[in-house]
């Protein structure tokens, strides 16, 4: 066994290859492009984010004579190496847990220890990284409590509240331990870093030698041996799970940096962010999502993400202005890049973009064949951009069928434009070819062939074909709010669930995949259902499938009832029900909410205008009719006044067509332009109760406050299993 690196006494370090580091410098490079100098540190004023380490602003000396300032001059914003790490706009960003995209700082559980935390300080980022992980996160709560004065953090000795003062009183860290055996045992800090590598491995020989040593060395600094005996046995409670901190600052400093950029610079930030996670069908839909959420510099929200555009995309994503937006971090938006369209090479996507940029922006389809060099760009590149709407703004989104339909002919006569070029004859459309006096000849109109439109749903099949996802709109866009009010929770939520929880999720098929089962040879099927946080697979049973089988069809949007599976790594669903949309709100409606306003109109000499006769007649039939779900209750407005009436069980309703066209048309007669009537689903499951089963035994008392721990927790300790 030759020598090791610690036998030579040398210093071993880690190289990390981080993805994030490269999302950074395409965000910088996406800034510079898109704002000048005085933009950019005019952005960045609001907050201290113009304030660098070691940097001062350009001023001349007192004295002509004097030496000028070695120090570098005019701070630049984007010299991330030399940011101040207490900038109250970042750190507000980490407070309200708006963290998606931000290294290390993305998941549902850090971004609820976020919240309950509200970091103030570099310091608190660095806890919370070395916090955030299976064994540590039960002192999260302390943490949370000593750093809001909900808790006094206590006095155990000089050297340990010295060196835990910083993270109150908690030894979170590696490095503290160690210095907590060196300094109050005398132990070497090699031999400190040995015992707690010892203690990890449960080696208890090392153990009760360092305990005599540090009982020892703790008694020549007036601490009683069962004060001793007690600060090592906390050090070995905190020492089997303590983190490196300096790992823990490297990739604090890196999420700073992050938080920074999506801060003062969202647009470029998440457009670089988005060029890096293409690689992932998922993470493009979820980031895309954040971006109709994410807050501008001037506090308003939303950034547009548009679909690939054969005059504004680049390869990746970039950001692109209007004619008339002004440069600056508040405005522009998100363009798709070509590569990001199934069928379009780096040959294809360089050919298209030489062109565009020698002559300008390209006219029509026709325009696009004459200039692109069709060797390169083929049909089925064409025909793919075409798909996914790359000429909209061209022909609009109407026109994608003819498109198509003109492809072939738009082709033919490219490639005689070509041809005709290269021998010095006609033109594209017939014209002289033009000469330097003349300049080119004027293209004459060109008119797309009569064909009927392609539906919304075969549109938005054929975008997801060639894009993997849908941009334009969604198939669930027109059905937002029926999912959201009859859905108890989100997909993304599932992680924060514990097991058995019963959940109703509604969303669309994305796969449907019959099967049978091992034993009794029955049918039943797997199936992944997507929403707009992301998709979740599930199992449906013989004794379901039987009845559901014909509602299983891929594309089509329906409710899943049933409970969450933690069996495997990733939670799925076991199905015991399927619910079509649009039987949703007869089977899923809790209750009515019936709105009423008196106008004391004074030709009406009964209350509410006289409407609540016509409304018992209304709930009488819907009562008498079908299977009675919903309860009804009744919200009266009068004389400034809001009171709630909640109607007996008897008068339980049927939710349809009758009941929702009835109330309207009579509540709309007496209060045109008011809120009428409201449809009240299931309520919802609260993701942020702990699941008890994924806690430590010695957590199961603590109750809601460990909220935050529940998704880590649940990936350490769930087993995998092998597949239905």
């Amino acid at each position: 066994d030759g020598p090791t690196v610690e036998k030579m006494g040398l210093l071993k370090m880690d190289f990390l290859g981080l993805r994030t580091l490269s999302i950074i410098e395409r965000a910088k490079k996406l800034i510079r492009q898109s704002l000048d100098d005085a933009t950019i540190k005019k952005a960045v004023a609001s907050g201290l984010g113009s304030r660098v380490q070691g940097l001062v602003e350009n001023k001349s000396p007192d004295n002509e004579s004097d030496p000028p300032d070695p120090r570098p001059q005019t701070p630049d914003p984007l010299d991330l190496d030399r940011l101040a790490y207490d900038d109250p706009n970042v750190l507000a960003l980490f407070q309200r847990g708006e963290t998606a995209g931000v290294f290390q700082f993305e998941s549902g559980g850090m971004r609820n220890l976020l919240m309950a935390m509200r970091p103030d300080r570099l310091e608190d980022l660095i806890a919370a990284n070395a916090l955030y992980r299976p064994g540590p996160m039960e002192l999260i709560p302390n943490y949370n409590d000593r750093k809001h004065g909900r808790e006094t953090v206590p006095k155990v000795n000089e050297i340990v509240d010295r060196l835990t003062k910083e993270t109150y009183g908690i030894m979170v860290y590696q490095e503290q331990v160690m210095q907590v055996v060196n300094e109050l045992g005398d132990i070497p800090l090699r031999s400190a870093y040995s015992l707690i590598k010892a203690i990890s491995k449960k080696n208890i020989k090392i153990i009760d030698a360092n305990r005599a040593q540090f009982i020892k060395g703790s008694a020549e600094k007036d601490v009683s041996e069962k004060q001793a005996n007690d600060l090592f046995d906390l050090i070995l409670k905190f020492a089997g799970y303590g983190f490196n901190k300096s790992h823990a600052t490297g990739y604090s400093i890196v999420a700073y940096h992050t938080a920074y950029l999506k801060t003062y610079f969202p647009i470029q930030y998440m457009a670089a962010l988005l060029t890096f996670e293409s690689v992932s069908t998922e993470k493009v839909v979820e980031y895309i999502d954040v971006c109709k959420r994410v807050m501008l510099p001037n506090g308003k929200r939303g950034i547009t993400v548009g679909q690939p555009d054969i005059n504004l995309s680049d390869t990746a994503f970039t950001v692109v202005y209007a004619d008339d937006e002004p440069h600056d971090p508040n405005q522009g938006h998100i363009r798709f890049g070509l590569s990001a369209v199934k069928g379009v090479g780096e040959k294809a996507m360089n050919a298209i973009i030489k062109a565009r940029s020698k002559k300008g922006p390209f006219t029509s389809l026709y325009d696009f064949c004459e200039r692109v060099p069709l060797g390169t760009v083929n049909k089925a590149t064409i025909e793919a951009l075409i798909k996914c709407g790359a000429f909209d703004d061209i022909h609009s989104i109407e026109n994608r069928a003819a498109m198509v339909a003109a492809m072939e002919g738009a082709i033919q006569a490219g490639q005689r434009a070509a041809s005709d070029r290269d021998s010095g004859q006609m033109n594209f459309f017939g014209g002289a070819s033009p000469t330097p006096d003349t300049g080119p000849a004027p293209l004459p109109e060109i008119t797309l062939p009569k064909i009927a439109p392609w539906s919304k749903q075969e549109l938005l099949k054929l975008e997801k074909s060639v894009l993997g996802f849908y941009v334009s709109s969604h198939p669930m866009d027109e059905h937002r709010d029926t999912l959201q009010r009859y859905s108890t929770c989100t997909i993304a939520d599932i992680a924060q669930l514990r097991a058995e929880t019963q959940v109703i999720l509604g969303g669309m098929l994305t796969r449907v995949r019959p099967t049978f089962t091992r034993a009794s040879g029955k049918k039943m099927a797997h199936l992944t259902l997507e929403d707009k946080t992301g998709p979740i697979d599930a199992v449906v049973f013989p004794r379901t499938y039987d009845l559901v089988a014909p509602l299983l069809e891929n594309d089509r949007i329906v409710f899943l009832k049933g409970k969450v599976d933690r069996k495997r790594e990733t939670p799925q669903l076991l199905v015991d029900e399927v619910i079509p949309i649009e039987l949703a709100p007869e089977l899923l409606t809790r209750a009515v909410k019936i709105i009423l306003h008196d106008t004391n109109d004074a030709d009406h000499d009964k209350p509410f205008n006289g409407e609540l006769a016509q409304l018992r007649e209304i709930l009488r039939m819907a009562a008498n009719r079908g299977q009675s779900r919903a309860e009804v209750i009744l919200e009266l407005h009068q004389q400034n006044k809001i009171v709630s009436l909640r109607l007996p069980s008897s008068m339980r309703v049927s939710i349809d067509e009758h009941l929702t066209h009835g109330l309207t048309a009579t509540l709309n007669r007496a209060n045109p332009g008011k809120a009428s009537c409201e449809l009240i689903g299931p309520p919802k499951v609260n993701p942020n109760l702990a699941p008890k089963e994924l806690l430590h035994n010695d957590q199961l008392d603590q109750g809601p406050t460990l909220a935050m721990t529940s998704s880590v927790q649940g990936e350490e300790t769930c087993a995998s299993i092998d597949r239905y």
